[in-house]
């Protein structure tokens, strides 16, 4: 009896519950993120069942919007067990300069200048452009619409024409060579559902070496020029939550490529790796960040392989591409901790610890141990940002290292390190 009176509460509870509709969703507080837009992406529609989970995953997917700094709900009571839902908006600024500057005490000085469009049209599309000077000239442009054909499918073009001076390793000596990457993306955006996206694609593009100086070699060719496939695809677990400059939860993003070829210099060859990203608030002020990179790639003895060691990318400090390997292994640490915050502005501090091993071309993973590719650079930076600008935040990193054959170096850059 007991069994059949608690069935009976329970039908009766989510039949109560049923009922309760949405009678009005009100979108108040945008003025370029269009209304229609935001109706569309959202879980709660008029007519249908209120549901608090909904409501609460509808806040998150608008504060992960870049046009978004800060949303939250009222559920207020109308009549007839229905309920006006009103989410309330505060917008970020999104046409938005870009800067990244990185520096060694081996003076060398390299820039990037952009600018992006991150909410074009109103509805969460990034349109865009840098120009870099690394003692080359290089340019891309971008274009970026997740909701393009629904509130689950879009599309990405991304074009480039990027040449750098690159370093070449082999033979326990290092060339320079002018490197030249001319490539054109296409790429198909899926949301799943609320934590999981992919993005599948195809990549055209040429790459271009010419010797400039340094070591030499007969089997090391001193010029080549390769046209490529590549196929990407990129899986995405998101469950982070945004406070203004605070950040909570976990993140997973697993990248794969398979690079087909044309010469046996560089031959066909697949890379795949994962960043595990954990974030924890820390009392009122303080935000713990961490970012673990597993990488690998075919292992091919070639002085041309994929994962490199570089200043923006991964170690702090360390300077511009001074290695490359097969396999990769890092981890990012810091604490960030807001000094002053005072309405629109917000300074901020951080304490971090960069560390990274690199498996040689053609090498074992017993080179991940190996000391001579060990880097490990603790450091200390400071944040500026604007909380109504979408990612305005000035970067200034030092890094100072204490593994063998050390350096230390200055990273300027916009928004967090990641």
């Amino acid at each position: 009896m007991k069994q059949l009176l608690y069935v009976f509460c329970v039908l009766f509870s989510c039949h109560f519950y049923a009922q309760q509709r949405v009678s009005y969703l009100k979108i108040q507080g945008n003025k370029r993120l269009k209304t229609s837009f935001v109706e569309s992406i959202s879980t709660i529609k008029m007519g249908g069942v209120l549901d608090s989970l909904q409501i609460e995953e509808d806040m998150v997917r608008l504060k992960r919007l870049p046009s978004v700094s800060h949303a939250y709900f009222q559920v207020v009571f109308s009549e007839n067990n229905k309920y006006e839902v009103v989410y309330n908006i505060e917008e970020n600024y999104t046409l938005i300069p870009s800067l990244n500057v990185f520096t060694t005490n081996q003076d060398e000085f390299a820039y990037r200048v952009g600018l992006y469009e991150f909410n074009a049209f109103g509805r969460n599309i990034s349109l865009g452009g840098f120009y870099q000077k690394d003692n080359y000239n290089s340019y891309a442009l971008n274009f970026r619409a997740p909701y393009l054909f629904s509130n689950t499918f879009g599309l990405a073009i991304n074009l480039q024409n990027l040449t750098t001076l690159e370093p070449v390793f082999f033979d326990n000596t290092s060339s320079n060579y002018k490197y030249n990457n001319r490539s054109f993306e296409v790429l198909g955006l899926c949301e799943i559902n609320f934590h999981n996206k992919i993005e599948l694609g195809l990549n055209y593009f040429i790459e271009d070496y010419a010797y400039q100086f340094g070591a030499t070699n007969p089997n090391v060719p001193q010029a080549l020029n390769v046209k490529k496939w590549l196929l990407k695809g990129i899986y995405e677990y998101n469950n982070l939550d945004y406070f203004y400059q605070y950040v909570s939860g976990f993140k997973s993003q697993f990248n794969f490529q398979y690079v087909t070829s044309t010469s046996d210099n560089l031959p066909d060859f697949f890379i795949g790796w994962n960043d595990f990203l954990l974030f924890k608030r820390v009392g009122e002020r303080g935000n713990w960040a961490n970012r673990i990179r597993l990488g690998l790639s075919s292992n091919n003895e070639t002085p041309f392989a994929p994962f490199s060691v570089d200043n923006n990318l991964n170690v702090r400090g360390v300077g511009n591409t001074i290695d490359r390997g097969t396999g990769v292994l890092v981890l990012n640490t810091e604490y960030r901790h807001t000094f002053f915050e005072k309405d629109w502005f917000v300074l901020q501090g951080n304490a971090f610890i960069d560390a990274g091993t690199w498996r040689n071309p053609g090498g074992n993973f017993n080179d991940l141990s190996a000391s001579e590719n060990i880097k490990i650079y603790p450091g200390i930076g400071l944040r500026f940002m604007h909380k109504k600008i979408y990612n305005a935040i000035l970067r200034i990193d030092y890094g100072y290292g204490v593994s063998d054959n050390a350096m230390q170096g200055l990273v300027f850059g916009i928004g967090q390190y990641f």
